[in-house]
């Protein structure tokens, strides 16, 4: 598979299977993603990460050449990868549902 050449997304390591943003890339941007052409749905700032090609549900997200969490669901090439479909498999991941129930069940 071909690599996006674009000069705002960069990987880091040959296995990562994410880009990490280095350019913020505003909505409505075209990136070429592997085989894929993306148009940017939302704002992706400096830092995050899209993913370099097709990642299925379970797989493992590769940064830096190093696992850094699982997909917990399919994430397309060029899709935002972030809390939303990772779960870190180091740390807790929490949703803004389970910090809404948590602070409601203890009020300050």
């Amino acid at each position: 598979m071909t690599v996006s050449a674009d000069p705002r997304l960069l990987r880091l390591h040959a296995a990562d299977n994410v880009l990490t943003v280095i350019a913020t890339l505003e909505v409505g941007a075209q990136l070429r993603v592997g085989d894929a052409e993306v148009v940017v749905p939302k704002r992706l700032p400096l830092g995050h990460k899209i993913a370099a090609r097709a990642i299925a549900a379970g797989e493992k997200i590769v940064k830096y050449g190093a696992p850094i969490g699982s997909a917990t669901q399919t994430i397309a090439p060029g899709e935002h990868v972030h809390t939303h479909n990772v779960q870190s498999d180091y740390l807790p991941t929490f949703l803004r549902e389970d910090q809404a129930r948590y602070f409601a069940q203890h009020p300050a």
